[in-house]
């Protein structure tokens, strides 16, 4: 607790991961290739994409809607 709060968020993170153990190299691949696919659909022109303060705005409202 002695440390300043960036190293503590470290030591917080590294905990956190340290409970996940090795990654399913299959499952990175695989989100890998859905990257690279999802890239190509925004270059290609063929994704929609929205701004970032749009979409967290509708999940913000979605969120405090199912708060209620």
């Amino acid at each position: 607790m002695q440390l300043p709060p960036e190293e503590r968020a470290d030591v917080a993170k590294r905990l956190i991961a340290s409970l996940d153990g090795p990654a399913d190299e299959d499952v990175e691949a695989a989100w890998l290739a859905e990257v690279e696919r999802r890239l190509q659909d925004v270059d290609r022109g063929t994704a929609s994409v929205e701004p970032w303060d749009v979409v967290r705005e509708r999940l913000a409202t979605r969120l405090r809607a199912t708060r209620k």
